[in-house]
This record gives C-alpha cells, structure tokens and sequence, in this order.
C-alpha cells in the first residue's frame, strides 16, 4: 500500500528545460513500514528464506529422531498374539515386534546411514546408537535362527530377506550401512556375517545382461532401474574399504559406467528412470527420486575410492554435469518435482532432501563451488525442514514407486508419512547441512543469500 511521496526538484541545462519533478514511493505493510522504499521491500516468500543456523537443523534432527525411536522397535514378538518374545526363545512363531516402519528394507538402510552421519556431523551419540542397536540386534537374530535352522531347516525366520536375498533392494543399501556401522562401533561378530551375505548376493547371484550388467526381469525381460545403482554401488565400495581388495572398487565403477552408458542423458544431464534391453525408442521418464539414488551413488562412490583409482575422474565429473542439470530444475519453492522437466508435476520431499544432502556434501568436500551452489542448496534445506511435521513425521514423500511408460504413471503416485523413503534422506540432508553451515557462512545480501568466506 502507497503510504506517501518524497519530491525532489532536479534542475536540467541552464533553464532550458523546466523544473521536473521525480517521486521515490514508499510502502508500508506485509513487514515493510512507510519509510521503506520499493527497491527494500521485504519479499513475501513461502518458503522460509535464508534464515537458518545449524541449531534449527538440530532441532529437526531431534525431532525425526525422537520420533522414529519410538516407533521402530528392536524386538521380536509372537505374530498371533503380539506378546513379546526372548530371542533365546524364538520359534517359527515369532517376527520383528511390528512398528511404522520395516527394519530390514532398503529404506532403513538409508536411515541408519543418515542416523550414522547425523551422529558424526554434531557429535550426538544418540543418533549412532539408534543404527547400532538396531543392526546388532539383527545380527543377533540372524544368528540365532542359523543355529534354529541346523536343527530344523525348514524353520521360518522373521528375518528371510537378510538370510535369503532375492534382490538388490534386499542387499545393498542394508549391507552398505552396516559396513559404516561396524566403523562406529557396531558388534563385527554378530554384522560381519551378514555383509559377507549380502555381498556375495551381489557379486554372484544377481541377474545380469551379457556384459555383466546388474539387472531385473521387470517389468519386462533385461531391465535396467536407475534405483539399483544405490542398491548396490554403496555396498561394493564400502566393502572396498573394509577390506582393502580392489576389486570391489573396480566392480563399482564398471557398474556405474554400464548404467550411465545407457540411461544418463547428456543433452538435459538427467537420468531416464528405466531401460529396457531392445525398446526403441525408448521413452524417458527423468523421476526424482531415482535420479536421487543416482547422485548419491556417486557421492558414495567418491566417498569411498581411493584418490588414485582411475575411475574417480569421471564420477566427479559426472557429479558436477548432474548437479548443473538439476539445478536449473529447481523450483521457486526450493524442491524439486515429482518428474524433474514437468513443472506441473508435484514437488516432492524425499528427492529433495536427497539433491540437499549431495550437493552439501560435494561443497563440504571441496567437489562443489560453495558460493555458486550454497544458496540453492540452503533453500533446498529450508523447504524440506517446512515437510518435517511437529512430530517428527516427514511429510509429501512419493511412496514406493515401480517403473512406467507413461506419464500418468509418475504424476499420480500418491505421496504419505509413512512413505519409509523420506526418513533417511532427511537425517542425511540435515547431518550435511549441519556441517555446511558450520563451515560456510552466508549472509542475506541486497535480500539473496550469499555465501562468504570464513
């Protein structure tokens, strides 16, 4: 609303042209007062703008904690009645005492990491633990039902996707975590057998095309998911590490460099979703959340190499093209869409938060400009803490999603706060954001975030 004018009298040539009169308005209303002039108008933003600071990304950290402690439970119980059960006698009866959310999925896989990091970035042990006590425990069951299963093998267990894996959803994302978790102090005794399983999974029983390239028979024969690349990648450097033996390392970046070869578009720098073995053409759908499982392979990847293996060079600068592609998708909001190109398709939570953690990350280890990809990635933060519900809940996450052929498909996946996929991004983006912050001061500057040197 115009509150007033100021009038100021400006002379022009020697008398020759006559007094004019310029006016400088100003406004008052929405935070702005009458002595603010326009070009200092506070904008009226949705999304909280720039103001944040590593102790609110705590508090969010706190309370998505709080709130999945509470309602993952690390026990067994009798499936008909409920009543809890002592491992030392579980049966064919017994099954993981039901939560919200699955122990043993590739999700949980994702948060226990994102527990891990949260942990490391602010030096809250409770976080750690949380993975720790939950990955020990299903060492322990595993274990117990081994022995069970030597005297009766026909014995149900409560744990068959980690005994017996029939997919890389089954394997990766759970084998990779509970490398990390060993490294922060998880029972080797009891988790180390599992890893060993899972990875043998991968390297040995996975079906594969006739290069060798980890793949699905669906929806169709010779499908490649963008997801496996996660489900995988991870697990193979991890073990890398662990070990020390190359050839998990090498195996990893074959696998990415089959994957990308076929699915990484260069004119747009997106990922297609799904490939298909003889489809042509072959229609690509660029869904958020699997080109999220992509970025974040490589950040693991890269994470995990050592600095002299000749395949880092292209992971980086694979990082860097996919980074640039997804930045200039970026809506006003600070999320991303459902379908990356398709502005009217729904803006979405869980690949948001993953974009937030891989590009912190990548600025944090010196992969990234902090000055050309900090204010971006501040508002990606911003807008995913406005999804994180006073109870801890992460809210307008796309549940679990197949692969399709038509856009119908991807616009109209219904989205939930049980939708398990947006817990472990969200600890991950606020663990990586937490560091950010603490080592990349910004400022508000002429109103745009700008970072500055420390």
């Amino acid at each position: 609303m115009l509150s007033g004018q100021i009038k100021t009298t400006l002379l022009f040539g020697f008398g020759m042209f006559a007094a004019t009169q310029v006016s400088a308005q100003y406004v008052s209303g929405k935070g702005n007062d009458a002595t603010m002039p326009l070009h200092l108008m506070k904008p009226d933003y949705d999304i909280p703008y720039g103001e944040t600071t590593p102790e609110k990304v705590k508090k969010v950290l706190d309370r998505v904690y709080d709130y999945l402690n509470a309602v993952t439970p690390a026990s067994l119980a009798n499936k008909q009645t409920d009543a809890a059960v002592e491992l030392s006698k579980a049966d064919e009866h017994s099954v993981l005492k039901k939560g919200d959310f699955r122990l043993t999925s590739y999700e949980w896989g994702v948060t226990y990491t994102g527990m891990l990091e949260a942990s490391a970035a602010t030096g809250d042990k409770r976080y750690a633990q949380y993975s720790i006590d939950r990955i020990n425990f299903l060492g322990n069951v595993v274990k117990y039902y081994k022995a069970l299963q030597a005297k009766q093998a026909d014995v149900a267990t409560p744990v068959r996707s980690v005994m017996q894996p029939h997919a890389l959803d089954d394997a990766g994302s759970l084998c990779a975590s509970m490398i990390k978790a060993i490294n922060a102090g998880a029972d080797a005794s009891a988790v180390r057998p599992m890893i060993d399983n899972f990875i043998n999974y991968i390297m040995t029983k996975e079906f594969r095309l006739s290069d060798g390239t980890l793949a699905r028979n669906r929806p169709l024969p010779n499908t490649l998911w963008l997801d496996d690349l996660y489900m995988s990648l991870p697990a193979l450097a991890q073990m890398g590490k662990l070990t020390g033996d190359s050839k998990y390392f090498n195996e990893a970046v074959k696998q990415y460099q089959l994957f990308a070869g076929r699915m990484f578009n260069t004119d747009n720098n997106l990922y297609m979703h799904g490939w298909v073995q003889g489809m042509e053409p072959h229609p690509q759908f660029h869904w958020a959340r699997a080109n999220g499982w992509a970025i974040m392979t490589k950040i693991e990847l890269l994470d995990a190499l050592p600095e002299a293996h000749p395949g880092r060079k292209q992971i980086l600068e694979m990082l860097k093209k996919h980074v640039a592609g997804l930045s200039v998708l970026q809506d006003k909001k600070g999320f991303w869409h459902q379908l990356l190109n398709r502005n009217d398709s729904y803006l979405e939570t869980s690949a948001t938060a993953i974009y937030t953690y891989c590009i912190a990350r990548a600025i944090n280890k010196g992969w990234l400009d902090a000055k050309a990809y900090g204010p971006m990635v501040i508002l990606a933060w911003n807008a995913v803490a406005t999804k994180v519900a006073d109870n801890g809940q992460v809210e307008g996450t796309c549940v679990g999603t197949g692969m399709g052929f038509d856009p119908a498909f991807y616009y109209y996946r219904p989205v939930n706060n049980f939708a398990a996929h947006g817990y472990g991004p969200v600890l991950l983006a606020a663990a990586e954001m937490y560091r950010l912050l603490k080592a990349h001061p910004f400022e508000i500057n002429d109103s745009a975030v700008q970072m500055i040197k420390k």
